[in-house]
């Protein structure tokens, strides 16, 4: 499901001419290889750290009910958000958490206004919003009723951000794989050279299959990353406009142009780019096209980075 509009305030590519070479590292694989066996389902009752309930693996993975670690940390769940709508649209929660933090993969809710994500709701059912992955949100949205949109998009606004993700610079990275869209480190350890990449990955890959609230994760950067970013972002480097200018101060939001300060840089890169390709449509999508036109792959790099590593 992860997704976003305003993280368009930052970066792109050198130009339209150039959206579509997309780099790999940000966009799971056709066809993935080399993944580990699945662990097998015994049936048996499992449990994240810290809670007191319990779900079998086929519970976990349920597409309609979802787990609910601590269903005291969060506000009352309107039903779709916690059960889809048991036929075509799955429970919110499933990618993007009771708490709305979500995972690199899809895109953080929380702290969003209602009228925010309506409107994305609104771009994903008319076909504004595009790109890998939208399909899915694209099928939901047009199979949900305006009351359903309206329960979920008051239920994430009602949120917090908080920090979710760790920024490190660092030349080597852990050797990784796509489990479908999430990426994960091989359990046997390994490293390789983060080249010109962010790769992002569970602190504790066990309790994010298990779909926790309390399993964050970590995003590795090259180095210098942060330091470039935030002469971009705050001054606009001669290339683009300094992103507070919509986002406001730390980049919290302004008004309903979000907060995108401690987001997933690999969220943030990935609109980015959906934007220079005209993937990702929309009023707010058009406005940013000039901005971003001039900035290269690094520079999308380094301001995500940058973005990534303030607290929200």
């Amino acid at each position: 499901m992860k997704s976003l509009i305003s993280i368009v305030l930052l970066a792109a590519l050198p130009s339209l001419a150039h959206a579509a070479d997309r780099p790999d590292w940000a966009y799971p694989p056709a066809q993935q290889a080399n993944v580990p066996p699945a662990e097998p389902d015994d049936g048996k009752p499992l449990q994240a750290a810290g809670s007191t309930k319990s779900y079998t693996r086929k519970e976990i993975n349920s597409q309609m009910d979802s787990p609910d670690w601590f269903p005291d940390e969060h506000p009352p769940m309107p039903a779709i958000v916690a059960h889809g709508n048991g036929t075509t649209v799955r429970a919110c929660i499933g990618c993007h958490l009771p708490h709305g933090l979500g995972h690199p993969e899809n895109s953080r809710l929380a702290g969003l206004t209602a009228a925010y994500i309506s409107r994305q709701m609104a771009d994903f059912k008319d076909g504004a919003r595009g790109g890998s992955g939208a399909g899915v949100m694209v099928r939901f949205a047009k199979a949900l009723s305006d009351d359903q949109v309206r329960d979920a998009a008051g239920y994430f606004s009602s949120l917090n951000p908080k920090r979710w993700t760790r920024v490190v610079e660092t030349d080597t990275v852990p050797k990784t794989y796509f489990e479908g869209t999430r990426r994960l480190q091989y359990d046997g350890g390994g490293t390789e050279p983060i080249g010109n990449r962010i790769i992002e990955v569970p602190e504790n890959k066990e309790q994010v299959e298990l779909r926790s609230p309390h399993a964050s994760f970590v995003s590795y950067v090259p180095p210098g990353s942060i330091a470039k970013g935030q002469a971009l972002v705050t001054t606009g480097g001669g290339k683009t406009l300094p992103c507070a200018i919509c986002h406001g101060e730390g980049l919290r939001g302004l008004g309903d142009v979000p907060n995108i300060a401690g987001r997933s840089p690999g969220n943030i890169a990935r609109q980015i780019y959906y934007i220079q390709s005209g993937d990702r449509g929309g009023a707010s999508a058009a406005l940013m096209k000039g901005v971003v036109e001039k900035l290269t792959g690094d520079d999308v790099i380094a301001i995500a980075a940058y973005v990534a590593s303030l607290e929200p």
